[in-house]
């Protein structure tokens, strides 16, 4: 086609069919950030979090700390490794996000579980009411909260016996609910000395625990009598026998 032909008026109308066309195209998308959900995402992007902290709480409670890999986490939860970076940067923050997560209720209850049977009982205030009160939340979490919160007593079970990082950690986020324990069973117990009720604390915690974490062995050693899953009894004896462990000990140590 010659210079001319290309300029005649019969070519200007493609043209400028041409010219709208791309005008009234739509604006291309600008591909959003990798690992970084835009802000009109942002109810998306909590369920995306918890999705992340669901998929680690389970993986975490079965092969531990260290025998799950972020990539792992990411794979179970149906995201890209790159967001679970995002949202919680290297593996231990991840960790301890979901140890956090539900820490914070399960103390929070057992705290305001006692301090009302304190305030209600008074000078009545027995060793028996005490646990009962700070015990009975986080059985009750475990039988009706679901799946979630079994796995966490299993993680917590885990983190507890952990020596590398399992102290340090628990006493983050476990040590003002049990100092407050402490504090009223010193009122029923006024001859038992501090290091009388930190041992007495410190059997009970294994076996709360141990307990929470349904391992089956309860039911392995007892040819099927007693079931660790069935945490409702589990509680009854674990409130009588940490009651009977305190009065034993109070005293052993010189005030």
């Amino acid at each position: 086609m010659s210079h001319s032909d290309a300029s005649s008026p019969a070519a200007r109308p493609v043209a400028a069919a041409r010219r709208k066309s791309v005008a009234d195209a739509p604006p291309a998308q600008v591909p959003a950030r990798r690992g970084r959900p835009p802000k009109a995402q942002a109810k998306a992007g909590g369920e995306t979090r918890d999705l992340i902290l669901d998929a680690a709480e389970d993986l975490f409670s079965k092969h531990g700390f260290y025998g799950v890999t972020i990539r792992e986490v990411a794979r179970e939860a149906g995201v890209d490794t790159a967001l679970v970076h995002y949202y919680f940067g290297a593996k231990r923050d991840l960790f301890d996000a979901v140890f956090l997560r539900r820490a914070e209720v399960w103390n929070d209850d057992r705290v305001a579980a006692i301090n009302r049977y304190a305030e209600a009982a008074g000078a009545d205030m027995t060793l028996e009411g005490l646990l009962e009160a700070f015990l009975r939340p986080p059985f009750e979490w475990s039988l009706k909260g679901g799946p979630g919160w079994k796995h966490y007593a299993a993680l917590v079970a885990q983190t507890n016996a952990n020596p590398t990082f399992g102290g340090e950690t628990m006493a983050r986020y476990f040590d003002p609910a049990i100092r407050r324990l402490i504090e009223l069973i010193a009122v029923v117990l006024p001859d038992a000395s501090e290091v009388d009720l930190y041992w007495g604390y410190h059997n009970l915690s294994g076996a709360l625990t141990l307990t929470l974490g349904e391992t089956g062995r309860l039911d392995r050693l007892s040819g099927g009598r007693a079931r660790s899953g069935d945490l409702e009894t589990a509680g009854d004896y674990m409130v009588r026998f940490a009651a009977a462990g305190f009065r034993a000990v109070a005293g052993l140590s010189p005030r």
